[in-house]
């Protein structure tokens, strides 16, 4: 397909959308499959080495030491070119679509969280020194971002505040010459340190002198570990890592600026505006890693359900030359398997569609396109982060489940992507941050267009689809949820409650006792949805 590209449209989105356009299926597949090679062959075999050794902390140097082979390892993703491929095309990157970058970020996820988070969040420090910073900001960092010479950070959360970020009390002092010291502690770090490259750029929230003391005075800043200009260390210093329970090989670090020097991006007390270019862009990607930790998992216990052997079935041998059958026979087993690969066939379809709505955004040639689809973008970006990270857990749960003891020992990987999942429902936003986000903001943004264009995207499906497989059961969710956005949006729900005793009766005979129901058809529907699936279907 050609995209014609009109006058309306700025130059970058411009260039994006002709070099879109030059992504054709043969390089798109030529693309993945150079992505799962370096996943299973490259990035994977560090993963396990990774958790169990952890980085190195040196107090006297402030260094960090990353695990044994993730600097050999990220060398060889840096060579392939793979921390430019959606990145801008005028600073060094390839400019391909951004939901070719969510497949490949979904194989980095799945082999080796830890390690792929390093050039995670430097694709997000590109993106918002791309939109919101200076020329010559931009022409001093981005390219030696871009091509991963350099990792970035994002420095927002301090020791007495995380989500209210207008309680920071690092300082931002202006310099005679037009840079800034910068003074303050930041916790939580990603990649605040490490042997990795040469340089790392922080971006962060701080505020001017004066500065209203809420999230409306909040700057932010760029601060290099070294100086460009003159090669100088910059005194912005690692103070420590956290002690984590999982992604161990990712240095979470508190990071101390003694004064270091920085510089303004965007506008002074605009600081959110440009730090939630990246943040949001960040949300994203941690949904990709709760996605990328359930494909594992799911591929692990897929393979361990084929291969252990205990019991026979319950319709008679199916291994009658073994001792027992495998355990992929028993449908509780099959249960588990069945609900991992189609939760996870639905979240990458989700994820899929919202980096595509994602490309359509920057690349369309018609403007009112544009907007419908970042419309999109923005309502399901906390839906994207939220959902595929609870239910990436769940499946990495269930996936260990399914191994029984042996999932629960290090001998076999189960345990390191339920502990390295974990953090994913956390960071970013927690999850009950995403809901507050989708209900509080989104909703009502734009007067409800958001969800008018969610609405009206699912309609259309509907309308062009009439033979669509279950589409009565679709049309019947989407009308649940067009309901349960309107009693959000009259506030039903603030109405007085009654005395205790009788929410809780009403909550039990509303949420609890329909659950029989439920219960009823899932017994009496048998085991034969699951039973059919077969031996060739699983991996599809």
């Amino acid at each position: 397909m050609t995209i014609v590209v009109s006058s309306d449209i700025s130059s970058d989105s411009a260039s994006r959308a002709k070099h879109a356009a030059d992504a054709t299926p043969d390089l798109i597949s030529a693309v993945i499959d150079e992505a799962g090679k370096l996943a299973a062959e490259v990035i994977q075999p560090t993963n396990q080495n990774g958790d169990r050794e952890g980085c190195h902390y040196n107090p006297d140097t402030h260094e960090v030491k990353t695990p044994e082979g993730f600097k050999e390892a990220y060398k060889k993703f840096v060579e392939g070119g793979w921390t430019a491929l959606d990145a801008p095309l005028e600073f060094g990157g390839q400019g391909l679509p951004h939901t070719l970058k969510f497949v490949v970020d979904e194989m980095v996820c799945s082999t080796n969280l830890s390690l792929g988070m390093y050039p995670g969040l430097t694709h997000g420090a590109i993106s918002a020194l791309h939109a919101h910073g200076s020329n010559e900001l931009k022409q001093t960092y981005l390219e030696k971002l871009v091509s991963g010479e350099w990792t970035g950070t994002m420095c927002l959360t301090e020791p007495q505040c995380g989500t209210d970020l207008g309680m920071i009390r690092t300082r931002a002092t202006p310099n005679d010459d037009g840079s800034y010291a910068i003074e303050g502690t930041k916790i939580w770090i990603t990649g605040g340190e490490h042997d990795l490259t040469d340089n790392i750029v922080h971006l962060v929230l701080a505020k001017l002198p004066g500065a209203p003391n809420t999230t409306k005075g909040i700057s932010l800043f760029i601060v290099p570990k070294f100086l460009s200009e003159s090669g100088e260390r910059n005194p912005a210093f690692c103070g420590g890592l956290e002690h984590k329970m999982g992604i161990k090989g990712s240095a979470t670090c508190v990071m101390n600026f003694e004064g270091a020097k920085g510089w303004l991006v965007g506008e002074a007390n605009d600081g959110m505006r440009s730090m939630f270019t990246m943040m949001n862009e960040a949300r994203l990607m941690v949904g990709m890693q709760g996605l990328g930790l359930a494909e594992m998992a799911y591929q692990e216990s897929l393979a361990f359900a084929k291969e252990r052997l205990q019991s026979r079935s319950l319709s008679g041998p199916k291994n009658p030359n073994g001792p027992a059958d495998p355990i992929i026979v028993h449908p509780d087993v099959r249960r588990m398997l069945m609900r991992q690969k189609v939760l996870n066939e639905g979240m990458r379809a989700l994820a899929l569609f919202t980096g595509h709505q994602l490309d359509l955004s920057v690349a369309h040639p018609d403007e009112s396109a544009r907007a419908s689809a970042d419309d999109l973008v923005q309502l399901l970006t906390p839906v994207v982060k939220a959902f595929l990270t609870d239910e990436g857990a769940n499946n990495a749960n269930t996936g260990l489940q399914v191994l029984g003891g042996s999932g629960f020992t290090t001998d076999w990987p189960l345990e390191q992507l339920v502990r390295d999942g974990r953090i994913a429902r956390i960071y970013e936003g927690t999850n009950g941050i995403q809901a507050m986000d989708l209900v509080g903001r989104k909703l009502s943004l734009k007067g409800g267009q958001l969800v008018r264009t969610l609405f009206r995207v699912l309609s259309g499906y509907l309308k062009g689809n009439p033979e669509a497989p279950h589409r009565e059961e679709l049309k019947g969710a989407m009308g649940a949820l067009e309901k349960a956005t309107m009693w959000l949006a009259t506030g039903e729900g603030n109405k007085p409650l009654l005395e205790s005793k009788l929410v809780s009766a009403r909550f039990y005979f509303e949420k609890l006792l329909p659950e029989i129901h439920w219960l009823l058809s899932d017994i009496v529907s048998g085991k034969d949805s699951m039973m059919d699936m077969g031996d060739d279907h699983w991996a599809a």
